[in-house]
């Protein structure tokens, strides 16, 4: 993705974090006519060992319904993309102190470079499953034993999992930081605002673009 340098997180908890909570992501690998295809899916983050440098050992887990082609297309191509989106919102231009301004849009976003392994043993597709039970509803693991062998195995059939090994990441945290001059009012107003734009003030606050407190009003 275009990535100017001062919206370029080279720090990886910031991406981690972002994958974390917003994990509901855009796998995008290319079909057999050569289009992009694309599912919409929550991705599973695992941090294993490393085995060589930069992000190679970061593994999102995910699936896919049988009839969706898209595994057929990872196992021809393994290399793909995910992406993840995090928080958003409009930026006004009444945040700065002229009017010679346009508006924008602020957000965080993550990409990933993948390489695709496809996950068909059922012992390891259960495994996966529980994974993503577990980041979401972890009171249904024992539902899902529950269920009885007979009907997780007819479930677990109907699906084909997943390992994409992360092999290149950009993190962009575009959040105005070039501007300082409209820190304080556009911290305000998103941290009066919508969601995603008190997590956009959040993130302004972790960054250290919050506004400057005075002594007295801590």
């Amino acid at each position: 993705m275009y990535l100017p340098s001062q919206f370029n997180s080279k720090n990886n908890l910031d991406a981690t974090e972002l994958m974390r909570a917003h994990p509901f992501a855009s796998l995008i690998s290319v079909d057999d006519a050569g289009l992009p295809f694309v599912s919409h899916i929550p991705l599973h983050l695992e941090e294993r060992p490393s085995t060589g440098s930069g992000q190679e050992n970061s593994v999102l887990l995910g699936h896919v319904a049988r009839p969706n082609p898209h595994w057929r297309y990872l196992k021809a191509r393994p290399q793909a993309v995910v992406t993840f989106m995090g928080p958003h919102a409009y930026l006004s231009p009444r945040v700065y102190p002229d009017l010679v301004r346009v508006p924008s849009w602020n957000y965080l976003a993550v990409h990933c470079t993948v390489q695709a392994a496809l996950i068909e043993d059922p012992t390891e597709k259960d495994k996966l499953l529980k994974k993503l039970i577990a980041d979401h509803e972890p009171a249904y693991a024992e539902q899902w034993r529950a269920l009885g062998n007979e009907f997780a195995q007819k479930m677990l059939a109907g699906i084909v999992g997943f390992e994409l090994r992360v092999t290149e990441l950009q993190c962009k945290l575009k959040i105005n930081q070039h501007r300082p001059e409209s820190h304080d009012v556009m911290r305000a107003l998103y941290a009066s605002g919508n969601d995603n734009e008190r997590a956009l003030a959040a993130w302004m606050e972790r960054l250290g673009m919050a506004p400057q407190r005075l002594n007295g009003d801590e």
